[in-house]
């Protein structure tokens, strides 16, 4: 999302001065277009009227002429919309870092609510809400006919108040969860210690993220100054945020190049943001994680380290957001959200529908291990088997346990904890030994 200063908007139909051979070239086409304006503007001021008039309940003028500007904003795309004074001021304090809410990015999908990604450590991501659920009723009440902003004002809330809401997913029945609506303080940087391999945690794109992240790898730097094999940048159910943001935290890893290019409708305004020099990671070995929750700025940072070839990109194809939303307060109201340029990495390949396919595809799953076989039962306890060159002469070795064909013991299950991320530290620990050689 781009920061702009507060502007007025007003919507005007002027009548400029054209030279003889503009006024040659399309004139009956210019005067129907205009007249094709005029026309449908005096169909929704009959249509405003009716409204107000003849509506079954009194509904204030402010607020039909606030749902027809939604109504047309929201037609566009997803993503363009109309943000009242209160829905404008929540969104400021979302970038800021700290907002009230359940913790879910939504977008809209054929008339239902679409999950885009559960926000870390909020009521949604620990009720189980995954990315691609659909909240088709929220209290018992459809969304269908509401809009993006109207459902997202009926699941905010007083804190502590709770709100059921009715999730489809797929291959599963409908089912209810009660949430508790909660403040929800995001921190966008997390980092862990995971040994050899510095992990960082990057859940959404506001205003602090660059700095934590430069702060979350100095700080794997000082805990491991001699054995560090690389690093995981985690940027799965990432809903996006702050383009700078996103810019800025692409930069710390690369040297030189494009990052990212925005693309408006006039090709003369296209913006293209490159890298400064220096590189956070010192040219160490890095994996990026994304899945089908990596939206909107998490694939501007996926799909430039990966067309520069300065990470290896796995996990899962993200949610494929490659447009630019351009908040425009409107003074004395709220603000206008209004779709105005995709996003083109650098090799120039378009995000939007498409996603980052991962250069590693790993999918969710778990491992299970095996039993049958005794860790006893090798070459060294084989009756008169040839001693190790470092056993002392004469040792025997250890008589071999015969397998018991009848044991019905059963095997022996371990569930990994995130078996994307162990795969991706894997990456970058066999990357790190082929880079020391």
């Amino acid at each position: 999302m781009k920061r702009f200063t507060a502007a007025f908007l007003a919507l005007s139909l002027l009548a400029t001065p054209v030279s003889a051979k503009e006024k040659s070239a399309e004139p009956e086409k210019k005067t129907e277009s205009n007249d094709s304006v005029y026309k449908y503007l005096n169909v929704f001021s009959e249509t405003f009227k009716r409204a107000r008039t003849d509506y079954v309940e009194e509904v204030p003028a402010d607020k039909l002429i606030e749902y027809a500007i939604n109504g047309m904003l929201s037609s566009l795309d997803p993503h363009s919309s109309y943000l009242d004074v209160e829905t404008f001021k929540e969104m400021r304090e979302q970038t800021k870092g700290e907002f009230g809410g359940l913790g879910i990015e939504v977008t809209m999908d054929n008339g239902w609510v679409k999950v885009v990604s559960p926000i870390d450590d909020t009521p949604a991501a620990k009720a189980g809400i995954r990315s691609g659920d659909y909240i088709t009723h929220i209290d018992g009440t459809t969304v269908l006919g509401l809009t993006l902003s109207q459902a997202v004002d009926k699941m905010r809330g007083p804190l502590n108040s709770k709100v059921k809401l009715t999730v489809r997913r797929k291959n599963k029945e409908p089912f209810d969860v009660t949430l508790t609506r909660d403040a929800i303080k995001i921190r966008s940087v997390k980092t862990e210690d995971k040994g050899t391999v510095g992990y960082i945690r990057i859940s959404s794109f506001s205003d602090s993220t660059t700095d934590d992240v430069k702060k979350a790898v100095a700080k794997i730097k000082k805990d491991h100054p001699n054995d560090l094999s690389g690093y995981v940048i985690d940027l799965r159910n990432n809903p996006g945020g702050l383009l700078d943001q996103a810019v800025s935290v692409a930069d710390l890893f690369l040297d030189e190049g494009e990052i990212v290019s925005t693309r408006p409708r006039r090709s003369d305004e296209t913006q293209r943001y490159t890298a400064t020099k220096g590189d956070e990671a010192d040219g160490m070995p890095i994996v990026v994680l994304i899945n089908e929750g990596s939206a909107s700025a998490a694939e501007i940072v996926a799909g430039a380290l990966q067309d520069h070839r300065r990470a290896v990109v796995a996990g899962m194809r993200s949610f494929g957001k490659g447009s630019v939303q351009t908040v425009i307060p409107v003074t004395g109201f709220g603000a206008i959200r209004l779709t105005t340029a995709r996003y083109y990495t650098p090799s120039g390949r378009s995000i939007q529908a498409k996603g980052i396919e991962p250069d590693i595809q790993i999918p969710v799953a778990h491992i299970e291990y095996a039993a049958g076989r005794s860790d006893e039962f090798t070459e060294a306890t084989l009756p008169n088997a040839l001693a190790k060159q470092d056993d002392p002469k004469g040792k025997k070795s250890k008589k071999a346990k015969e397998p018991d064909p009848f044991d019905e013991k059963p095997a022996e299950e371990k569930k990994v904890e995130d078996y994307q991320l162990d795969r991706a530290m894997d990456i970058v620990k066999a990357m790190g030994i082929y880079r020391s050689k």
